[in-house]
Parts: C-alpha cells; sequence; structure tokens
C-alpha cells in the first residue's frame, strides 16, 4: 500500500531526539522522502521524514 496526497494516515515516528510518537496526519505534500502534512492533534503544519516514519497506517473514514 503507498500513502497518497489527501490521505489521512496514522504514523509512528522517531523524531530529531530520538523520541518516538504516534500521530494522525493529513498529507498535504510528498517530496524527496519529505511528507508535508497537517497534524491532526495540532492542527499545526508538519514535515515529516519518511525514512524516520517506522509504520504507518490508512485511517478509516467515518461514515
Amino acid at each position: 500500500m503507498k500513502m497518497s496526497i489527501g490521505q489521512t494516515i496514522e504514523i509512528i515516528y522517531l523524531d530529531k531526539a530520538g523520541k518516538i510518537t504516534q500521530r494522525k496526519i493529513d498529507i498535504l505534500g510528498i517530496r524527496d522522502g519529505r511528507i508535508r502534512a497537517t497534524c491532526l492533534t495540532t492542527g499545526a503544519p508538519r514535515v515529516f521524514l519518511a525514512s524516520s516514519i517506522l509504520s504507518w497506517r490508512p485511517v478509516r473514514a467515518v461514515v
């Protein structure tokens, strides 16, 4: 399965300080190993390094 723009996913991420976090994000763009997204927890724009994403899964839409 592949990540795509417009998709909402949940990630397990290793940040620069070595801290592991879990977040739900809306993907806005993917380019050069970077994922531009909106963090749904904070509502803030973020950039994630694809190489630092340890795990991800799509979030199912609530109907």
